[in-house]
């Protein structure tokens, strides 16, 4: 009852003050706010008709314990069974966009293009088609964190090379079959998190770790790349989309007040990693990189450098080869210089990253807004699409924190536009209350409450989607209290 009252008061202080308040910005009428999720972590429905094994069934049935004292995403929020009722929850906070992965597994079951599952494409069709009759924007990711069992066991997962061609087989099964009604296709979700930290973060030796994420990312680029070139040459023409891909990006701060150098290597370690291939007049890796980790490979007594290099032909293939930037933001961290040791750069990048903010703590909204502009300073100011931010609270309805962080990043991101800044779209992390990785349930990012306890799965509103439905309507932030 308390929430609901709290509501109320909401929309009603909405009504008398947003529309006189000059200092509130706007949200532009062109401009997509929404809400996300991913296939793994709200979809359930693991072993419904044909799927095949995803990399986090395995996972999380293996190792139970490590994944929020037993939690998986067997059921997660059942939106495979649920997601009519899910695009209403979008649909009555009227959010303009709904950004959604898809499943692997579910899509091609032994990763064969020639195996392509009617009942995983169906699905699919059946989101697309209902999102675009509640008049909301679908803006499907291919990967984000699901692989394929099979292939990982095949392949060994993305160090191996082969893992872009089976990429592109996929891609062009998710144009051919679900293009015709997507307008914004993201083809990979945070390579520098996937590969930096997920995937090969429990390697012992901490060199091998360092050459397999760069593997990792050298060969996510690629796939990338692949899938961006088979929408050019096959499908632009006739379906008219926009192919991008996301990282997650940091904002760092320096230690030492006006080390600007620290917070830039610090960037290009992370942001840059990703962008510079891509988005940069010259292609391939930040100098910064290439020179460090050459320098730590020889001090390692290793002939040629753990990062690899993109051959000419691949360097031009790769530059350019994006229509959009995504972006997530959740961390500012702050930076200090680190001595060189016995001829090694500390971390390959010779900088102690420590973090200022989590998802889930203080917050630091000029963060996203340094990023946002130094992107656009450094790379061209391409359009970017805000894919990832928000915070995690625990099991609460009334959900004071998330509403003031949300106001704050929201105006940081409207200040940057006003800046000059390419900026397309705000989505919240997340929709729902979702699995979240090896934190299982006990971190709740979503602007609608899930009860993981109860078999329907059942869906509330907490204050935060009240909030928000009243910044929808009036297309203007609104007044926050605490």
């Amino acid at each position: 009852m308390k929430t609901v009252l709290l509501a109320v008061q909401i929309l009603y202080f909405s009504s008398q003050v947003s529309a006189v308040d000059p200092n509130l910005p706007e949200i532009p009428e062109n401009f997509l706010v929404g809400a996300g999720s991913s296939a793994y972590q709200v979809e359930g429905a693991w072993n419904v008709s044909d799927k095949g094994e995803g990399m986090w069934d395995r996972w999380t049935h293996n190792n139970a314990s490590y994944f929020g004292s037993g939690g998986n995403g067997d059921i997660a929020a059942d939106s495979y069974h649920k997601y009519k009722e899910d695009v209403q929850l979008l649909k009555s906070m009227k959010l303009d966009v709904y950004r959604f992965s898809i499943s692997w597994s579910r899509v091609l079951p032994t990763g064969s293009p020639y195996r392509v599952s009617r009942d995983g494409i169906q699905y699919y069709k059946n989101l697309i088609n209902e999102l675009l009759a509640n008049g909301i924007v679908p803006f499907p990711t291919m990967y984000h964190f699901d692989d394929l069992q099979s292939l990982m066991e095949k392949t060994g997962g993305w160090a191996n090379e082969s893992m872009v061609e089976y990429f592109a087989d996929y891609a062009r099964v998710l144009f051919r079959e679900l293009g015709p009604k997507v307008k914004h296709w993201t083809t990979i979700n945070e390579l520098n998190i996937y590969c930096g930290y997920i995937f090969y973060h429990n390697e012992t030796d901490p060199d091998l770790a360092f050459s397999a994420r760069y593997r990792c990312v050298h060969n996510q680029l690629k796939a990338h790349a692949r899938a961006y070139h088979i929408y050019n040459e096959e499908f632009r023409s006739t379906q008219g989309g926009q192919v991008g891909l996301v990282v997650h990006s940091t904002n760092y701060v320096p230690v030492v007040a006006g080390d600007v150098e620290s917070s830039k290597i610090a960037f290009d370690f992370d942001t840059g990693w990703i962008m510079h291939p891509i988005f940069s007049m010259e292609g391939g890796y930040p100098e910064v990189m290439k020179q460090r980790i050459a320098e730590n490979s020889r001090a390692e007594g290793l002939s040629s450098s753990r990062l690899p290099e993109f051959s000419p032909e691949w360097t031009d293939y790769i530059r350019g080869s994006s229509d959009y930037l995504g972006i997530n933001h959740f961390v500012t961290s702050v930076v200090e210089r680190v001595p060189k040791r016995n001829g090694r750069w500390y971390d390959d990048l010779g900088l102690r990253r420590t973090q200022l903010t989590t998802s889930g703590t203080r917050i630091y909204p000029e963060g996203i807004g340094a990023v946002l502009r130094q992107i656009r300073d450094e790379y061209y100011n391409p359009p970017v699409y805000i894919l990832e931010n928000g915070m995690a609270e625990g099991a609460t309805f009334n959900d004071t924190d998330r509403i003031y962080h949300l106001h704050f990043y929201m105006k940081e991101v409207m200040s940057a536009l006003n800046d000059g800044c390419d900026i397309r779209s705000y989505a919240v992390w997340s929709l729902l209350d979702s699995f979240e990785w090896v934190a299982g349930y006990t971190q709740r990012f979503g602007l609608i409450h899930v009860d993981f306890n109860h078999p329907n799965r059942t869906r509330t509103p907490k204050l935060s989607s009240y909030w928000m439905k009243a910044v929808m309507e009036g297309r203007k932030l609104i007044p926050i209290w605490r």
